[in-house]
């Protein structure tokens, strides 16, 4: 069985890759991210891996349909899909979100229709039930109505819409969805401070036994669960192909004084929901802190769970306790732990570039035989030709980094952000392809290239110091002719795929790849080039300064 984590390198995604690889019915596994991890870690290490922006920026139909097919192209094959993927900070910027959330979900539905995947399992909440005023434990039938106030449970509940939708459409197309408790373990410590706390908020306070007392609103209860418990429901829903919605919770449930035992002294101030709510939203719209009173509201108004339906369907039960839990998540916020992912790193490890691609590795790109290059083809040749291709790509990120943050103040920033993110994975997948196959980088070159392209920002007129309109239009020609070129070994690729051990559709998928960002620079092309010889220092062409 083949399977593909969208979203693979967060809290949940970490721990599902875990129990992926202990699950004998899956063969294979494919993990999907905006940012990759290091790819020498585990878990990470036993995974193929390719760079997806579920919740990238389109402008227009044309664009739109361009991502899902590319996204379709990496699930091709697949025998299930677990949709991870969720953005909870930036939470100042709503349509941020609602893209990523929202409409990521509604893209890798839609892809995993064009793929002809059998089976959809998506990661939807406690928070999109609506809000009780009781403990009754409810079943998957109550109502998704969410909270109204918590922008994460109004994206949970218009997530649920959408797979409502695709369910109703596609009857051939299995979809599950588990309804977690707040997902808890040590290695999420630093992640959980980051998006919850900030940094004004002194971690190492949270380790038990530091806190002489534990203000909470006054009725707090709340349910938590093991990330590898969540985990092992998911590869249960997958392996028995399971549909429907699951309730998945640890136990007991935590009340407030559970919590205080918890940090150890047990001395807990109640304090008003509503008087709590004020400061936070204070704090919040000051930016003081990352958590607004949304999740406050969520907290407080969902309802507790029956984890029933997971326990008869699925024959799941939660091997975690949920005070342990709770403690085990404590220390590790405490202790700044992590993991080698760009959102699991560790307290004190600077948000860094996706990590190269360890030598000789090829799990993305190898067919049944493995990479190699067979006695008829020149190795010699296709080194060289490999790289040289390597060369250029390695320039061509450069300058698209580059261009990126110089044009970050312009409309062309969106667009240039998307080429950096889709070229850091092209360069990749040709390091990946030319160590696999055991042929040369010839680091020299690349080296070459990164110094060339540093000099040639060094603009020897009198517009040393400012952008020259006429600087993105030269920048747009050159790199739509590069982008030709680089169709042409996707395209090279493919063709020869078969004998090199290699998977073609890997390939194609890149070969439209290059297309659409053929047609990205068109567009850009066209918005530049109205104003490109307009005199004047301060005019940038076109770039909506």
């Amino acid at each position: 069985m083949r399977v593909v984590v969208v979203g693979a390198t967060g809290n949940a995604g970490t721990a599902v890759l875990r129990a992926l690889r202990a699950e004998p019915a899956v063969t294979s596994v494919l993990g999907l991210a905006r940012r990759l991890p290091d790819r020498t870690a585990e878990p990470y290490a036993d995974a193929e891996w390719a760079t997806v922006d579920v919740g990238a920026p389109t402008a227009g139909p044309g664009e739109e349909d361009a991502l899902v097919t590319r996204l379709a192209a990496h699930l091709a094959g697949a025998d299930a899909v677990i949709h991870l993927a969720w953005l909870i900070q930036p939470n100042h910027e709503r349509e941020v979100l609602r893209r990523a959330n929202v409409a990521g979900t509604r893209r890798v539905a839609e892809a995993c229709v064009r793929a002809g995947v059998g089976h959809l399992v998506c990661a939807s909440s406690v928070g999109a039930y609506s809000p009780v005023d009781d403990d009754v434990p409810r079943e998957e039938s109550w109502p998704t109505g969410g909270i109204p106030t918590s922008h994460y449970s109004v994206d949970k509940v218009a997530q649920e819409r959408v797979l409502d939708k695709v369910a109703a459409a596609h009857p051939d197309l299995v979809v599950s969805r588990l309804r977690p408790a707040l997902i808890f373990q040590d290695d999420a410590g630093a992640e959980i401070v980051r998006y919850f706390l900030g940094p004004l908020v002194p971690a190492g306070l949270l380790a038990p036994g530091r806190l002489p007392v534990l203000p909470l609103p006054a009725g707090l209860r709340l349910q938590v669960v093991h990330a590898d418990d969540v985990a092992r429901a998911y590869v249960q829903v997958v392996v028995r192909r399971a549909p429907g919605a699951f309730n998945v919770a640890g136990e007991p449930v935590l009340r407030a004084a559970d919590l205080a035992r918890v940090v150890d002294h047990g001395r807990l101030v109640e304090v008003p929901p509503a008087a709590l709510r004020r400061v936070l939203a204070l704090a919040w719209q000051t930016r003081l802190v990352p958590t607004d009173a949304g999740w406050l509201d969520m907290g407080m108004g969902v309802p507790l769970m029956s984890t029933d339906r997971a326990r008869d369907v699925l024959g799941w039960r939660p091997q975690h306790d949920a005070a342990a839990t709770l403690a085990e998540l404590l220390e590790g916020m405490a202790a700044g732990h992590g993991t080698a992912s760009p959102p699991m790193r560790p307290a004190g490890v600077p948000d860094t570039p996706t990590a190269p691609a360890p030598s000789g590795a090829s799990t993305s790109l190898g067919g049944t035989m493995g990479p190699h290059v067979p006695h008829r083809l020149d190795d010699g040749l296709l080194g060289l030709y490999l790289s040289d291709h390597l060369t250029g790509a390695t320039g061509g990120l450069n300058r698209a980094r580059f261009m990126a943050e110089h044009y970050a103040d312009t409309a062309l920033a969106p667009d240039l952000r998307r080429l950096v993110t889709e070229l850091t994975e092209e360069v990749d997948v040709l390091t990946t392809v030319i160590d696999g196959l055991g042929l040369p980088r010839r680091r020299y070159r690349q080296a070459a290239a990164w110094a060339g392209e540093r000099v040639g920002r060094l603009k020897l007129n009198r517009r040393v110091l400012s952008r020259s309109p006429m600087t993105p239009l030269l920048e747009i020609e050159l790199f739509r002719g590069a982008v030709m070129g680089k169709l042409g070994l996707w395209q090279v690729l493919s063709h020869h795929a078969a004998d090199l051990g290699l998977t073609a559709a890997r390939f194609d998928a890149l070969a439209q790849q290059a297309r659409d960002q053929a047609e990205m620079f068109d567009r850009l092309h066209a918005r530049v080039r109205t104003e490109a010889f307009v005199r004047g220092d301060e005019v940038d062409a076109g770039t909506g300064r």
